[in-house]
């Protein structure tokens, strides 16, 4: 969990924390002493930002991805732990055990920790030549080994998809949710086509007797002739590819409004696009003024309507305070009155303004 949210929160901070990074180094090396930058906000500061950007994000994807498969290699499986092949016969598997036990058995080695290391071999051991519990390990992995009441094949497959649905069901759920919520509007086609086509892979994987074709065919064969990386299994294709999913899910957000077209970009990225956004807003909002002064003016005339005497003479009297407002209102005449009345308080008697 603690890791989930570690990727989670490298996700939203450190793409665009590195981009900002890369980005001045780049001006910094491209850029000779005393010519102009980019100013930020301009159009080729913006395409600079974005093309950086999705290299940073890319490089990212590359890396969390290499994460997870360090992390299936970390915890390595019974066949690796045997050092035998997937297609170890039982024959195979005892005799490496034997092997194995007589250089860690407790008894030959004093290290307190040969003790629970010869305790997993035995446990490896014993899974692997129980063809049960083999088909079970290499589908779902060694959470098997806390299942109770599994003995036969269908018993272990009932009991996996019972974690499998629920796995699917609550990622469908928090994917609808995000749509309703507006965060996963780039490339939704694309998210729940992913998802379907990993629900149908992982059933498929746990429910035939033989290994995925993209496994058995491609990957292992390629991993076991030009690297040193031991092969896949099925669970393990199934871990790598869910956490593949996550991952293109959140680059989905990341990557994807930077390969729309400058058109479809945020206002934000175009000063004049915003600008004009912003008109447009304003005179919208005048016109829903004016439509509401009307509509409150037809109420306040609604009480003399049939009346034309009255009507009329309402409607003289509102023209008149609206001239009189208005005349008012003007700085000319403002000024002529302050003025007129100046000069009307210096022509005044001796005795009146010593009145006042």
């Amino acid at each position: 969990m603690s890791s989930a949210l570690l990727s989670l929160a490298g996700w939203t901070f450190l793409p665009n924390l590195v981009t900002g990074w890369v980005q001045t180094i780049w001006y910094g090396i491209t850029i000779r002493v005393g010519d102009p930058k980019p100013a930020p906000g301009s159009p080729q500061y913006i395409a600079h930002r974005r093309r950086i950007h999705l290299l940073v994000v890319s490089a990212y994807l590359l890396y969390t991805l290499y994460e997870a498969d360090w992390e299936i290699r970390r915890a390595s499986d019974f066949y690796q732990d045997l050092s035998v092949a997937h297609s170890a016969t039982e024959r195979e598997i005892k005799s490496r055990f034997r092997r194995l036990a007589a250089i860690h058995h407790p008894d030959k080695v004093s290290s307190p920790s040969s003790d629970g290391y010869f305790v997993h071999l035995k446990l490896a051991q014993d899974t692997l030549l129980n063809p049960a519990k083999r088909f079970a390990y290499e589908r779902f992995g060694p959470d098997i080994i806390q299942w109770q009441r599994c003995s036969t094949i269908r018993d272990y497959l009932v009991q996996g998809l019972q974690s499998v649905i629920p796995y699917y069901g609550i990622a469908a759920i928090f994917m609808y949710l995000l749509g309703l919520l507006g965060y996963v509007e780039w490339g939704k086609y694309w998210r729940w086509l992913t998802i379907v086509i990993l629900c149908v892979f992982e059933l498929h994987t746990i429910s035939r007797p033989y290994f995925p074709s993209i496994a058995a065919t491609f990957i292992n064969p390629f991993l076991t002739t030009f690297t040193s990386h031991p092969p896949y299994l099925p669970f393990q294709i199934i871990q790598l590819a869910r956490k593949m999913s996550i991952t293109l899910f959140i680059a989905f957000s990341q990557i994807g409004p930077l390969l729309q077209p400058a058109s479809a970009t945020p206002a934000s990225a175009n000063p004049e696009l915003l600008l004009r956004q912003q008109l447009d807003r304003l005179e919208n909002a005048a016109k829903a003024g004016d439509l509401e002064a009307s509509r409150l003016m037809g109420l306040e005339m609604s009480p003399f309507a049939g009346d034309p005497q009255a009507l009329s003479t309402v409607k003289g009297k509102i023209r008149e305070w609206l001239v009189q407002n208005t005349i008012r209102s003007d700085p000319e005449v403002r000024d002529a009155i302050g003025r007129q009345l100046k000069k009307r308080r210096t022509d005044a008697p001796a005795g009146a303004r010593g009145n006042r």
